[in-house]
């Protein structure tokens, strides 16, 4: 693996075109029945319309919120519309499980209390994902983030705002922490990024039922030690705890290995697991520099749930969002988009 990547992605990118052969049609009246084809759109929450039978987390495995709504599930309504429930059902396999709502830039304070009163509607827990940090992801695929600090701090304002005193897990601004280790971050960004990290976590746990990961990498990266000092700069003492593999693909088994080596240097702080493509683990048959990017023939990992049987890893979760593209690497579309192609290709490979 090139250690300039550590294997992301990236941004929300809710696309209302699902790039799908002979069901576009079918789509474009679900999205219009639907009303929610974009950044924000989630309502009230418990009297939308759903494009299909969601359902919500199975009770026991999680308290996370199924969007009855998402991207997938508009997908498989498509399928079925067009009387091709075999693909209906695969992507029913992702439409049924909760996943990270990537928040975007604009709008916060909105697009949050949507998510997160719809959830609440549910008498669920909003999963949100936090990725937009200035100078973020050192000019690649999914390059951009806030204009500056003072521009971050206002939208992670507007997020804490949105969520109010509902109850969220928030993943905390996948490769940011290590893009500053791995130099990939210009050196005169680093101070000012270790201070925006540790002031996002002051502000979101201001929240009286938010729960903070800050993201710390995935297990093919490099040693834990490398990540001691810059986690606790960065604030991971008042953190809930990291988060590991987010858009990776490391195996849950190795990823639980790291995660201990890296909480040993943590104070002991629990960890969540990004499992949602994890299944057959990493990829091996390319250029080890883009293995992280649409790597084909893989799968689901284990479904979210709390009950993980380690009291160290708090939550398997699918904090990417299967289906959507790392970037445009191996005919896919751009970095957050449905590719509803690799959603049928990772579903089918999930037993």
């Amino acid at each position: 693996m090139d250690t300039r990547r550590t294997g992301r992605t990236r941004a929300r990118g809710r696309s209302a075109a699902l790039r799908t052969t002979g069901t576009a049609t079918v789509l474009g009246a679900a999205l219009l029945l639907a009303g929610c084809s974009g950044d924000g759109g989630h309502g009230g929450g418990g009297e939308r319309a759903s494009a299909t039978a969601a359902g919500r987390q199975p009770e026991g495995e999680g308290p996370y919120w199924v969007d009855p709504d998402g991207t997938a599930a508009r997908q498989a309504a498509a399928y079925a519309e067009d009387g091709d429930e075999r693909n209906a059902e695969l992507i029913r396999k992702i439409a049924r499980r909760p996943v990270g709502e990537w928040i975007g830039p604009d709008s916060p304070e909105g697009e949050v209390r949507g998510v997160t009163e719809a959830a609440a509607a549910d008498d669920r827990d909003a999963l949100l994902v936090l990725y937009n940090i200035p100078h973020r992801d050192c000019g690649q695929f999914s390059r951009g983030g806030a204009a500056g600090g003072d521009a971050y701090r206002a939208w992670v304002d507007g997020v804490a705002k949105g969520i109010g005193d509902r109850r969220a897990t928030v993943v905390l601004e996948p490769d940011a922490l290590l893009h500053l280790v791995d130099g990939c971050t210009p050196r005169e960004f680093h101070e000012e990024r270790y201070g925006l990290l540790k002031g996002a976590i002051q502000r979101l746990k201001r929240q009286p039922a938010t729960r903070v990961y800050l993201d710390a990498g995935n297990a093919g990266w490099q040693s834990p030690d490398a990540l001691d000092q810059p986690l606790r700069r960065a604030g991971i003492a008042e953190a809930d705890g990291f988060s590991l593999n987010v858009s990776n693909f490391q195996t849950t088994a190795a990823s639980t290995e790291f995660g201990r080596k890296v909480s040993e240097k943590a104070g002991g702080k629990p960890f969540v697991i990004d499992t949602s493509r994890n299944g057959n683990g990493p990829y091996t048959g390319g250029d080890p520099a883009e293995n992280w990017c649409n790597p084909p023939g893989r799968a689901l990992g284990e479904p979210p749930t709390t009950r993980t049987g380690d009291e160290l890893v708090d939550a398997y979760l699918w904090i990417k969002r299967p289906g959507e593209s790392d970037g445009d690497c191996r005919g896919g579309p751009k970095a957050g988009a449905w590719w509803p192609e690799y959603a049928l290709g990772l579903a089918s490979a999930t037993e």
